[in-house]
């Protein structure tokens, strides 16, 4: 039987959830039941982050199911009740999430890839192995994608697509096999990677150093060629002050601090201050708030740090080249409030990165044009601060405050410490509402989370993900050991077992959100549409991309197909921002605020596009709260800079205007940020 009638999805879907064609089921009677209807909706579990992912890796989704005109299950035989199933493909396990009946339900989580739903007439309502009349049956939207969509060979040789020197094949993902066809494209740019000039002595990089500096002092800031050897092999890279990842600079809140940046590298470049509600002539944006520093040149900035947190700095310039090289660092911003986070033994900061290699060597960058524009530069080498393998020695029972930053140009992380229970306190600009308990972390792009865990036996950090495989349309499971926690058996000096096992309510929090609570149900005052618009691509090219949009997951977590996205740039690839009210797009939009204002947005992440794929939004200058995603209300908020949108999904925001000034907004993968992926505002 076919889907179920326009009307009927219409009546059955509510307001604002995520595209029907990602988060929605049909549930096809049997054939003697013709009159029975049923719908089945994907809503995210309960999270504190954008998508509900298990430890492992898997989509956790709440599943609510509306039936109509069932009978009563006594018409169809000895039965008592009906039940809704959950199984795989292959119905091992099957799952009894619980009696329905007419009307809505809402019947349980679900983690699997890829799984059907069944409805069936009981006897009893308990039963682990149906045994009674099917009724209904529908399948999730994930097992659309089937291997014979992508069986079918593309035209070979003649790509038709310009293209400068010789570039080798990008590194394959070691499970993926990509179908042939494809490998000879090349992108229309040439090959770029920073080289030592003769006879010039590039140092080699050293690991971070903590720069605490108070109100009124100067930082000496220089972007300069290093060396960095990882897994045995020596690349020549960029530095902040020859430190891999920039120093780690520590701060109060409300000081103010001068840096003088000189750039050494080859590059034109800048430095934007992610997430710093500072002066809009020093958020380090070449072409808006300045000139792009020129090799050779300097620049000095000025930063007020008004909020408490973590925060980053990073080149606003060809950042998809520089920051992808170690142009980036932390800041860590410390209350005044000694009470503000919770006590625990120690603080580490930690920044996630991804980075691309090919048989020992850098892959390179797009000179003239970013290549990698559909979905982004994956790196196949997992990097915390800089180093493959991230250590930690504690003793039995330490309490430790994580401040996480994910600098990765387009990689969503999930971190998880190897059973050890997490809480999270923070995000981008300070405490959440209200802690919580969390098996594993998402991080996109650019975002920023502070999470307190407490070890009693050792660990291992890592980053668990489910991949999936276009070509053959599986899922698979990718766990990545990015660390490990050694743990001593000697307990520690101080106690705070009860401290971590309590989640704390932050009034201040609250109290800070709450005149903006009456604007949550206000009308919206701009929409956003996320698509994408493609240009010159090699016909085979398209027609790969067409058969893969039969559907796209959530959240792309690793990159398996690189033969697909290495020979896109920026030149035939136009990531866009629309408002949907007039209809401009990217640089064209204009929007004026005035300080005071609070600004409802709507984003909508297009599923239709040709290559759907998740977002990080970011907004320069100012703060927002995510206060509700595909119609469900947000019941635990903090204020962001940064924030991730998946595939399908709606999203609505409340922006306060704080800060004057022209500022942008922008997709932090930083492929579609070069391919124009951004907008400007003027606050004034």
């Amino acid at each position: 039987m076919g889907p179920l009638p326009a009307l009927l999805l219409v009546a059955l879907a509510p307001a604002q959830v995520g595209h029907p064609d990602i988060y929605s089921i049909d549930l096809v009677p049997t054939p003697d039941l013709r009159e029975v209807h049923g719908e089945a909706q994907l809503a995210w579990a309960k999270t504190p982050f954008a998508v509900a992912v298990s430890a492992d890796g898997h989509h956790r989704y709440d599943l609510e199911v509306r039936l109509e005109n069932l009978p009563p299950p006594s018409t169809l035989g000895d039965y008592t009740s009906y039940v809704l199933w959950v199984a795989t493909p292959l119905m091992e396990p099957l799952i009894n999430l619980g009696v329905v009946a007419n009307g809505d339900n809402a019947v349980g989580t679900v983690e699997l890839n890829q799984f059907v739903v069944l409805v069936s007439a009981e006897a009893n309502p308990e039963a682990t192995r149906r045994e009674g009349r099917l009724v209904l049956r529908g399948r999730s939207p994930s097992m659309r994608i089937q291997p014979d969509n992508h069986l079918m060979l593309p035209p070979s040789r003649a790509s038709g697509m310009a293209h400068h020197g010789v570039w080798p094949h990008p590194p394959m993902h070691p499970a993926v096999r990509m179908m042939p066809g494809l490998e000879d494209l090349q992108p229309a740019a040439r090959p770029f990677l920073p080289r030592a000039d003769r006879g010039e002595e590039v140092p080699t990089a050293e690991p971070r150093r903590v720069v605490a500096l108070e109100d009124g002092q100067t930082l000496d800031l220089v972007a300069e060629k290093v060396r960095r050897t990882i897994h045995g092999h020596t690349y020549i890279m960029y530095g902040f002050n020859g430190q891999y990842p920039g120093p780690l600079i520590d701060v109060a809140r409300d000081s103010t601090i001068t840096v003088q940046f000189e750039n050494r590298t080859d590059l034109p470049t800048a430095v934007h201050w992610h997430g710093v509600r500072l002066d809009n002539r020093y958020d380090g944006v070449p072409g808006l708030t300045q000139e792009p520093v020129l090799p050779g040149e300097s620049f000095e900035y000025r930063i007020h740090f008004k909020d408490a947190g973590i925060y980053w700095y990073h080149p606003h310039h060809r950042e998809d080249i520089q920051q992808d090289l170690g142009l980036y660092g932390n800041m860590i911003v410390r209350p005044p409030e000694p009470d503000f986070w919770a006590d625990v033994h120690r603080e580490e900061v930690l920044m996630l990165d991804d980075l691309l290699v090919r048989d020992g060597e850098l892959y390179p960058f797009g000179l003239e044009h970013a290549t990698h524009a559909l979905m982004g530069r994956f790196g196949n080498v997992l990097l915390v601060n800089g180093e493959p393998r991230y250590s930690l020695e504690l003793r039995s029972g330490e309490v430790v405050r994580f401040f996480l930053t994910n600098v990765s140009n387009t990689r969503t992380f999930n971190l998880s410490f190897g059973g050890a229970p997490i809480k999270v306190v923070g995000s981008d600009l300070g405490k959440f509402e209200r802690e919580a308990w969390v098996d594993s972390v998402v991080i996109a792009p650019a975002e920023r989370y502070v999470i307190e865990v407490r070890f009693d036996a050792d660990r291992v950090l890592s980053n668990r993900v489910q991949v999936l495989d276009h070509s053959f349309g599986n899922y698979f499971g990718e766990v990545t050991e990015l660390g490990a926690i050694s743990v001593t058996k000697n307990e520690t000096l101080r106690a705070l077992a009860d401290d971590f096992d309590t989640l704390r309510e932050n009034v201040d929090v609250i109290r800070d959100i709450d005149p903006y609570r009456g604007s949550f149900d206000g009308p919206i005052d701009h929409e956003l549409l996320l698509t994408l618009e493609v240009g010159d691509l090699p016909a085979k090219l398209l027609q790969r991309m067409r058969a893969d949009s039969i559907y796209f997951t959530p959240v792309e977590w690793a990159g398996t197909m690189p033969m697909m996205n290495m020979p896109s740039t920026s030149r035939e690839v136009h990531w866009i921002l629309r408002d949907v009210v007039t209809g401009k797009d990217n640089s064209e939009i204009d929007w004026r605020f005035s300080v005071g204002d609070v600004v409802k947005i709507r984003l909508v992440n297009d599923r239709d596009a040709i290559h759907a794929m998740q977002h990080p939004f970011h907004i320069h200058g100012q703060r927002f709260v995510v206060i509700r995603r595909n119609g469900v209300d947000n019941d635990n908020l903090v204020w962001k800079d940064t924030m991730l949108l998946a595939v399908g999904e709606t999203a609505d925001i409340l922006l306060e205007i704080s800060n004057p000034g022209k500022w942008m907004a922008h997709c932090h993968i930083a492929e579609h940020l070069e391919t124009g992926m951004k907008l400007v505002f003027i606050a004034e």
